[in-house]
């Protein structure tokens, strides 16, 4: 370009030049004015909502199908995900379970219905190592593990969010009741409205990369106007039932997947009282967790529940109620989403997904935390997450969490 203004005459170069500024401004005036007269789409992106990509992940079930008809109607350019994460074939049609053979029948259907695109991700093998294993491998050590959470951070958050990525969305969507509300750029996690419907503890573990990069249009909406707007929408799944149970445990028969892959994990023990007093026989750890107070097998005075399990000894602990009030619990592979100072406060924790809200002071330390418990609160098992939430003018904020290694109270430590 410079070769060419060389060459031409003095005041030809002066014409060209002046030419091509006024051209750059004229430009530069017409962009500003586009960015001036273009709304955020309620997705917080400015462009128009035909000009952005997203991703749903699509379960099959009414919410995530709620999800991607209210993405579809809003003109968002919508490809849904279903991820085939196990073997369903034995599975019963009476299950309420996801992600299994119907759900992604039932995703398809819905896709097709909204004219949308739909792809399978296959990752069976995947959600073997990272999430079925895991889980076994926990209880035959004699802890109480939560595999949703697994799956969201393995499976769910961390490939499906590099999926999305690689497909160049602009947004990865799910049909969560988890609000999400950012400021300055910074996207920051809170309990939903709905609080019976609140799915905040399963994913504390979600990093500020791949929340900055989630949307949760469900959040801020109860159960039942997320039916009322599918049946709105028209979809074959407005009344179809939740899922509940954990989808590659059939009808909540954990002892039976454990059976599976560890057959040789049911070894029978020694019963103890808090005393070290044996009093009785089990036949595996396996079919106890903490805070268990049926099919113990023992007959007493007084109400026992499992206090404890050493997978070690392969003993299993029993004890009244008394016994399993807890004070102090560890933390270990912690995910902070906010300053480090503000864990240090007094802060609320959750240490089961149905539970409350329990004031707590919380030290962090060089292999994770250590929580002190300000209420009283009764069988938390190592395997189960410890998440944390703060109170703000907005709700409830979640901080993130840690998995917890143990547990103290007045008689034993597990």
């Amino acid at each position: 370009l410079f070769l060419g203004f060389i060459t031409k005459s003095p005041g030809s170069y002066s014409k060209n030049i002046n030419g091509k500024i006024s051209f750059y401004i004229i430009k530069h005036t017409y962009y500003l004015m586009n960015v001036m007269l273009t709304k955020i789409n309620t997705l917080g992106f400015m462009k128009a909502p035909r000009n952005t990509t997203v991703v749903v992940a699509m379960s099959g079930g009414v919410d995530s199908s709620t999800v991607a008809g209210l993405m579809k109607k809003e003109g968002y350019n919508v490809i849904g995900i279903t991820l085939k994460l196990y073997d369903d074939a034995k599975s019963s049609k009476k299950s309420r379970q996801c992600c299994a053979g119907q759900d992604i029948l039932d995703a398809k259907r819905v896709s097709q219905q909204l004219n949308i695109d739909h792809k399978i991700l296959y990752y069976q093998k995947k959600f073997k190592k990272d999430v079925i294993d895991s889980f076994v491998d926990s209880y035959v050590a004699g802890e109480t593990p939560i595999p949703c959470v697994q799956c969201n951070q393995t499976v769910k958050f961390k490939d499906l969010y590099s999926y999305a990525k690689e497909m160049k969305a602009d947004a990865l969507i799910t049909g969560h009741y988890v609000n999400r509300i950012e400021k300055n750029g910074h996207a920051q996690m809170y309990r939903a409205k709905d609080l019976t419907k609140d799915q905040s503890y399963f994913l504390f573990s979600t990093t500020q990369e791949q929340l900055n990069f989630l949307r949760f249009p469900l959040g801020r909406k109860n159960k039942e106007e997320t039916r009322k707007i599918a049946s709105e929408l028209k979809l074959n799944v407005a009344d179809k039932p939740d899922s509940q149970d954990i989808c590659f445990v059939p009808n909540g028969d954990y002892a039976s997947v454990i059976k599976k892959y560890r057959p040789q994990s049911f070894q029978k023990g020694n019963i103890l009282d808090i005393k070290d007093n044996i009093i009785g026989k089990h036949n595996g750890i396996i079919n106890f967790t903490i805070g268990q107070r049926k099919g113990i097998g023992i007959s007493h005075s007084e109400p026992l529940y499992v206090v404890g399990i050493n997978s070690k000894s392969n003993e299993v602990i029993v004890g009244d109620r008394n016994a399993l009030v807890v004070k102090k619990i560890f933390l270990k592979n912690l995910n902070i989403l906010d300053e480090e100072q503000l864990i240090k406060n007094n802060l609320l924790i959750k240490v089961r997904s149905t539970g409350r809200l329990i004031k707590s002071k919380i030290k962090l330390t060089k292999k994770g935390a250590e929580v002190n418990l300000e209420e009283i609160e009764t069988g938390i098992s190592p395997g189960q997450a410890c998440v944390f939430y703060l109170k703000d003018n907005f709700g409830d904020k979640i901080l993130g969490g840690g998995w917890i290694v143990s547990a103290e109270n007045n008689f034993l430590s597990t």
